[in-house]
């Protein structure tokens, strides 16, 4: 054995996946320069949110990350990867509080600035948590940069929007609807939303026409809102309602007359065809009641609680007041009906309240005008999906934005940058805290109790974390970012915001690419919870199998665009081939030698074998790269495990044993070279979504370089292409296993040689050069090359393979007298099996008592002893 290029016997990614995570810190092998003279490449990390640990889902997204930096890193680009946090304004603060519930601690009770104090000792201790699970995982980014949505820089930036929209006329503050939280008491964005199948109710209610005995029948799920109705809508073409349009109705309870209004939102088929309005708590009333100039009656508290609009109800809980208002509507005749009713019911996904659709003073983005040139850059391919499908979801969304509500009622988050006088009333929008009001100079002041959207700060994320609003060199270097890896659940709320604040504050698009992935699910297809417990911790596979198998499994299973299923076997399966090129590459380090290396260096004395696995390394290389191009990286993976684990492993290594067990050093010194290099290639590709094993490999395999991180990435030789050299092995391995599979069903064993006889149709000079392999690979005793069918002897044994028809003389495989002995005693108890089931199925007691399956399994016995007893009868007759 070369000790020189030794490693441990064993593979255990335990003993160093740490250790050499710990050098490429201390190297800063992931730390970039700005480099003029090197092309950069950017990739701006999704933050994770600060509220607990990392899930499958950030493992699969960094995984993907890291493949791309890693390639592009050893193509020579000054690669920065960009990781950081999201301080996550609800999520978080949701978590603090019921942590501090459960101390007994109150956060109203507490104060702002007390509570706030928590959440920071909150934040350090998740963000280290996320920075040591993402290092585990392997993942090359520069922790040196690493940023935070509420660092000060990034706080900066987030105020220098804020004040820059104001002023541009883009941001204004009015009561819009917005998805309400009861319990949390603030303003929600749909990503916050989750929904949930409740078993609910319609309940129908007579709306009596003013003036006419008649009325018009509603069904609503929500028989509290009718307090804020201001209308009931019909549609236009209704030939039923046409004469009621433009009269008046009713309020039941509320004495308050309504008018009716014609509307196309209101769908004919659906229902009675005729739906309540009640502008300030539902978004498609809201549009129905601006369309028509219908008021806009709020007629709940924050807390979900009616408010005294709400006349008798006032003070009840908003389902207390159902209860209340239903009974209310019986007793006074107005309940038609109630029916039973399975919906979604939106509930925020924090806390599992039902939200509350309200009118509310919130702080607004007007999106109308960012939206356009966002569309613009997309259409015109500045920035592509991948998979394309994923721009019409885009675009749906854009081109029917809404106005973005910013404004959140938190504590934890981006303070709105607005300060109110106290004495006049004047409102200050400005990025540092004014001392004195502009209008009347009082230091009366008091800023805006409201923090921003997570989403405001976030949109920022791909120039604020490089250091703007300031003109860094960071920012001048590696913006645009080149590719954005994530999710499709949030192409609406961040990719899009990302790409209208790019363009708005950078007159640049963000990225080039959107790279989407789906979600990891369980084994049987389930998006994995807490709730359902079928959640995966990436930390426990890794202690159990390594990371790169976790990373391997993640990869070689995904297609852009696509869930993916988590199997624990596949990441096994994984560890396997880790274990496989482990031990592979521990074979070749015995025999290399580095003097006779440096001796045959420029010798090109190749075997066939040699040629073929050159050039098919080759060919890999290409297609590999191609395939990452195109970011079609489980593809890339799954090409390079298959070239490593078949060709060179259980192939070109076992070609090649002969001549390292030889004396002939020359002809070691060419297989020790290209051993070399093909293996070192294959590592190298291999890299990227394994790049722990690989690591330790290379740096004990060749002392030139010290990492395998920063080598050269495989490049394509069109001189190393040689197509005749891969076809004819392509024969002789068609030949060999087509020997060994006849072999197989016959029982021989290895270790009994046979004379293999070789009549070629096409590629003889594949045969004949295959000559040696057959004898080392194929048991063959001595190989003959046939010139016709005639020269085949009697009793031999065939297998046919691509250009060839083969034979071996039986008595070569078998001892005759033995192999017939053992068929007949087969034949004899195969003719008992036979017997018995034919009298059992005989017996009409059996057949008639028996269950239907019991029986039907005997027929198919029967079946499958009188196919093995023919098959049997066949060796018997060609023996014979």
């Amino acid at each position: 054995m070369n000790e020189n290029l030794n490693i441990a016997k064993t593979y255990n990614p335990k003993e160093f996946e740490e250790r050499i995570y710990k050098v490429w810190e201390e190297e800063k092998y992931f730390t970039p320069k700005v480099d003029k003279n090197k092309k950069p490449f950017t990739i701006i990390m999704p933050p994770p949110n600060i509220t607990g640990k990392l899930h499958l889902g950030h493992a699969l997204d960094s995984s993907l990350q890291d493949f791309l930096i890693r390639v592009k890193r050893m193509q020579g680009y000054s690669t920065l990867w960009l990781p950081g946090e999201d301080h996550a304004s609800i999520a978080t603060e949701v978590k603090v509080e019921n942590e501090l519930l459960k101390q007994g601690l109150v956060k109203k009770e507490m104060g702002r600035e007390a509570f706030l104090e928590k959440v920071w000792e909150w934040t350090e201790k998740y963000r280290e948590r996320i920075r040591t699970q993402l290092k585990k995982m392997g993942v090359s980014a520069d922790f040196t940069r690493e940023s935070f949505t509420m660092d000060e820089n990034l706080s900066k930036a987030v105020r220098a929007v804020f004040v820059k929209l104001y002023n541009e006329g883009l941001i204004y503050r009015g009561n819009r609807i917005v998805n309400w939280c009861p319990k949390c008491m603030t303003a929600l964005s749909d990503a916050e939303i989750e929904y949930e199948e409740q078993e609910g109710h319609f309940w129908h209610i007579k709306y009596p026409v003013i003036g006419a005995d008649e009325y018009l029948e509603i069904a609503t799920t929500r028989p509290e809102t009718m307090l804020g109705d201001t209308a009931v809508a019909v549609n236009p073409k209704d030939e039923r309602y046409t004469h009621l349009v433009g009269k008046k109705l009713m309020l039941p309870l509320v004495n308050r007359e309504i008018p009716i209004v014609a509307d196309d939102y209101v769908d004919i088929e659906f229902g009675t065809g005729a739906v309540k309005i009640t502008p300030a708590h539902d978004p498609n009333d809201y549009e129905v009641g601006k369309r028509h100039n219908l008021p806009e009656i709020v007629i709940m508290n924050e807390d979900g609680t009616i408010n005294a609009l709400g006349g008798k109800y006032a003070g009840m809980d908003r389902y207390e007041a159902r209860k209340a208002i239903v009974e209310d509507l019986k007793q006074q005749g107005f309940l038609v009906s109630i029916k039973d009713h399975s919906h979604n019911v939106g509930c925020h996904d924090r806390c599992g309240t039902v939200i509350e659709p309200m009118i509310s003073k919130q702080w607004y983005v007007k999106m109308a005008e960012l939206a356009k040139p966002a569309i613009d850059v997309v259409k015109n391919k500045q920035i592509k999906f991948v998979p394309e499908r994923f721009d019409k979801i885009y675009f749906n969304w854009m081109e029917n934005i809404q106005d973005w509500c910013i404004s959140r009622q938190l504590w934890w988050g981006h303070r709105i940058p607005v300060w109110y006088c106290q004495d006049c009333g004047e409102m200050i929008v400005s990025m540092e805290e004014p001392t004195q009001c502009t209008k009347c100079s009082s230091h009366n002041l008091k800023q805006d109790e409201d923090v921003l959207d997570t989403w405001f700060s976030s949109a920022l994320w791909p120039f604020s974390t490089l250091g703007w609003p300031d003109k860094t060199e960071d920012l001048e270097y590696f913006y645009p970012t080149d590719v954005l890896v994530t999710g499709y659940d949030i192409i609406f709320f961040w990719v899009a915001r990302m790409i209208f604040s790019g363009l708005h504050n950078m007159n640049d698009i963000p990225f080039h690419t959107v790279l989407i992935h789906g979600i990891v699910r369980d084994s049987n297809g389930k998006k994995m919870s807490k709730s359902l417990g079928n959640g995966v911790d990436p930390l426990d596979v890794i202690d159990k199998y390594g990371a790169d198998a976790l990373r391997f499994m993640l990869i070689t299973g995904n297609a852009p665009g696509n869930d993916i299923r988590f199997y624990e076997e596949k990441v096994e399966a994984a560890r396997n081939f880790a274990n496989k090129i482990w031990n592979a590459s521990r074979f070749v380090m015995m025999y290399l030698d580095k003097d006779i290396m440096e001796k045959y260096k420029n010798c090109k004395d190749y075997t066939a074998a040699d040629k073929w696995i050159l050039s098919r390394a080759n060919t890999v290389v290409k297609e590999v790269t191609e395939n990452i191009e195109k970011y079609e990286l489980g593809m890339a993976s799954q090409k390079v495990y298959d070239f490593m684990w078949s060709e060179f492993c259980d192939w070109y290594i076992e070609l090649v044993k002969p001549v390292l067990y030889g004396e002939d050093e020359k002809a070691k010194g060419v297989v020790f070279n290209v051993l070399f290099n093909v293996l070192t290639t294959g590592l190298k590709l291999l890299h990227p979504v394994m790049p722990f094993i690989t690591e330790e490999i290379y740096t004990h395999i060749q002392d030139k370089e010290k990492t395998i991180t920063t080598s050269k990435w495989p490049e394509y030789k069109e001189e190393l292409k040689d197509e005749k050299a891969e076809e004819n092995m392509d024969y002789i391995i068609e030949a060999i296993k087509a020997l060994r599979n006849v072999r197989v069903e016959m029982n021989v064993p290895p270790s009994r040689k046979a004379k293999v006889m070789i009549y070629a149709m096409e590629g003889k000079d594949a045969f004949e050069s295959g000559k040696v392999y057959f004898e080392k690979l194929a048991s063959a005793s001595k190989v003959i090359f046939l010139n016709s069918k005639d020269e085949v002897p009697e009793n031999a044994v065939s297998a046919v393979t691509k250009g060839a028809e083969m034979y071996m003389p039986l008595l070569d495989l078998v001892d005759l007298e033995k192999e017939l002995d053992r068929l007949n005693k087969k034949k004899v108890k195969l003719e008992k099996e036979i017997e018995r089931v034919e009298k059992k199925l005989s017996n009409k007691g059996f057949v008639a008592k028996a269950p239907e399956a019991v029986v039907n399994e005997e027929k198919a016995k029967g079946e499958k002893y009188r196919e093995m007893l023919s098959s049997v009868m066949e060796r018997i007759n060609n023996l014979k």
